[in-house]
Order: structure tokens, then C-alpha cells, then sequence
């Protein structure tokens, strides 16, 4: 018998919607690419909506329009298979990723499909004005009404010498995260009497705001202000418990949430046999590596799986990516323990890194 908003994942991808709970939301996530079993992610699926965070990866050679359209049709599937949201995160001087313009992104991907909302995962506010911000995402919100989010962070996004770029003229740090965050708020809100400077469009728009980060300190601000608080456990695992539990005890209820909402982002790879799993995540095991010697210059282009006796893997990169935990099941599903992790710390959604699709 399965339980109450519940979803069973069976042969041939076909899914068994049971009824839910009036505030709950149920998901069909066989877009993980679960075939020809029941799997355990019944047990991990119930009432929690599965979204995607997008850093729309490029392959060697190439073109970055290419890698745009993947996305486009990442999206669609994701829509089709009843994701929640699909969010395109914001990084810049990088090579292999193609996500600087965030919000043109989100506006082709939210053109191209109907349903799903689209938002950013998210807008780095230091580098941004936050007028402009408030701008981009009022307009997007009066072209998609109700389906767009703007998820915002303190993080640069890059290397020190691309951040000085993006920030020329503009006398805002990382310590200034916070009052930007409340003048963005501001030009989304009602307007207020006597405001001089306004968003337009953007004023009255309430774009909901979500808090991202990978450590406590934007678990404390989101907790402060009553905001929901999205968590990078695909790539800071080791800070999750301590900033989710944070999060929670700490929360204030507001106008925006009564109570928290957590959303915990982890890495999952799926195929038909663990054997093939495990060597699909050799991909990003390598762009891992790579990253963490990027001061090099290497690109964090996607590379082929390889075998995993061929995968060096220093001790600082098998701590970060968390490998001990990854287990699975045929049909395989590398990252099942993270999914375990986000039920445990009863998050409301699960963002899923897009690796490639």
C-alpha cells in the first residue's frame, strides 16, 4: 500500500499519482532516467517537489549556442516530467560554463516552455545594482506572470580580477549583502510614499526572493527575515546540517512565510546499471578537480566519463564531493544518499545540478 502523496516510479517510466494533501505538492521525477523497477526514491519523493539548478555546461568545441539549446531542452523535459522550477545559476570568465547573463536566459528558457516557473540560482547581488536587478526580474514577471523567481547570493561567481570588472563604478562588497538585499526588496515591493526612486516595471511586482548560499550566514539572514533559504549541498556537503538546523531554529515568521522553507540543491546522475552510473559521474569528478585547480587556468569544459581507475582523486576532492555517501541501486542512482540527506532535513524542494542531460 503506498502511503498518502506518496509517488511509485514503475516499469517503462510510468508513474502512480496518489492523491495528496491539499498543501502538499507531488512530483514525477522520471526524468532521473529510473527504468523497469520500483525504486527507493518512492520513499524519498513523497510531498517534496524536485526542480533543477542549471549552470548550462559547454562541451570542448563547441558552439555556446549549442549548449543554450541543450538547456532549452532540458527544461521542456523537466517541465513535462513535473519538476517545479528550473533555475540557471550565474557565473562569469569561466570557461565551460555559460550562464553570465543570467535573466536573458531565464526569459528564453520561460518562452520556450509553459508551465514550470524559471528563475535564477541565482543572482550574485554584489555585482549587481540592485535597481537593475529588481528591473530585469519586474519585466520578466509582467512578460511570465507567476513564474518567475529570483534567487539571490553573496558570491562573486568568479575570480577575484572578474569581479573587480563586474563591480567597476559600483562601491559594493560582499559586507553589503545585506542592504542590498533590502533595497532590492524595496523597488519589488508596494511602493512606498514619498519613494523617489522606483522600478518600473518591478514596483508591486513581488518576484518572490529566495536566500541562497553554503554557508550559515545566509541560513541567518533567511532565518531573520522570514525568507526561504536554498542550500548548495552539491558542492558544500560538509556545512549542510549545521546551516539547515540554523535556519530552522532561528526562523522568524513573516509576511513572506509563516513557517521556514528549505530547499537543499544536490548532485544526482542516473542510468540503468550502477556500473554505468558510476562511470557517468566521472564527468563531473573531473570538472570537480578541475575546479578546484582553476587558479591553473583549466576549463571546466565537460569532458567524456573515463574509467574510474583512470580518475586521480586527491583526498581534498573526494572529501568535498562527499564520495563516501554516493550509493545505488539498479536501475542506478548515483546520489540516492543525497537524496536521503534532503528527506532527513525535511526540505520543502530539491533542486537537482544539471551535469548534462
Amino acid at each position: 500500500m503506498v502511503g498518502k502523496g506518496a509517488i511509485t516510479v514503475k516499469y517503462r517510466l510510468e508513474a502512480a499519482r496518489v492523491t495528496a494533501d491539499a498543501d502538499a505538492e507531488t512530483v514525477v521525477p522520471h526524468s532521473l532516467g529510473l527504468t523497469r523497477k520500483t525504486t527507493t526514491v518512492q520513499a524519498t519523493a513523497q510531498f517534496l517537489p524536485v526542480s533543477v539548478l542549471d549552470l548550462v555546461p559547454t562541451r570542448p568545441g563547441e558552439p555556446t549556442g549549442r549548449a543554450i539549446a541543450r538547456s532549452v531542452e532540458s527544461a521542456r523535459h523537466a517541465e513535462q516530467s513535473g519538476y517545479k522550477r528550473y533555475w540557471v545559476a550565474e557565473h562569469h570568465s569561466i570557461q565551460g560554463l555559460a550562464c553570465s547573463a543570467t535573466p536573458v536566459l531565464i526569459g528564453h528558457i520561460a518562452a520556450a516552455t509553459k508551465t514550470i516557473r524559471v528563475g535564477s540560482g541565482g543572482v550574485m547581488l554584489p555585482n549587481h545594482s540592485p535597481l537593475v536587478v529588481a528591473e530585469q526580474f519586474g519585466t520578466l514577471e509582467a512578460i511570465y506572470p507567476g513564474r518567475i523567481d529570483l534567487g539571490v547570493g553573496r558570491a562573486p561567481g568568479s575570480d577575484f580580477q572578474t569581479m573587480r570588472a563586474l563591480r567597476h563604478g559600483l562601491s559594493q562588497e560582499v559586507n553589503d549583502f545585506q542592504a542590498l538585499l533590502e533595497e532590492l526588496r524595496t523597488y519589488l515591493r508596494p511602493e512606498r510614499a514619498g519613494q523617489v526612486v522606483k522600478a518600473i516595471p518591478g514596483q508591486n511586482s513581488n518576484v518572490p526572493i529566495t536566500l541562497l548560499g553554503s554557508s550559515d550566514f545566509s541560513a541567518q539572514l533567511a532565518a531573520a527575515l522570514g525568507l526561504p533559504f536554498a542550500f548548495a549541498a552539491h558542492f558544500a556537503p560538509h556545512a549542510l546540517y549545521a546551516a539547515t538546523q540554523f535556519y530552522r531554529e532561528r526562523f522568524q515568521p513573516s509576511a513572506v512565510l509563516q513557517t521556514p522553507y528549505l530547499l537543499i540543491a544536490v548532485q544526482v546522475i542516473a542510468a540503468e546499471t550502477d556500473a554505468a552510473a558510476r562511470r557517468l559521474f566521472t564527468t563531473p569528478q573531473q570538472r570537480f578537480l578541475r575546479m578546484l585547480r582553476m587558479l591553473r587556468g583549466e576549463s571546466l569544459e565537460l569532458l567524456p566519463p573515463i574509467a574510474q581507475e583512470k580518475l586521480y582523486l586527491e583526498e581534498e576532492l573526494r572529501s568535498e564531493m562527499n564520495f563516501e555517501n554516493i550509493s545505488g541501486n539498479s536501475p542506478a542512482l548515483i546520489g540516492q544518499s543525497n537524496l536521503d540527506i534532503v528527506r532527513r532535513r525535511q526540505s520543502r524542494d530539491c533542486p537537482v545540478t544539471r551535469i548534462s542531460p
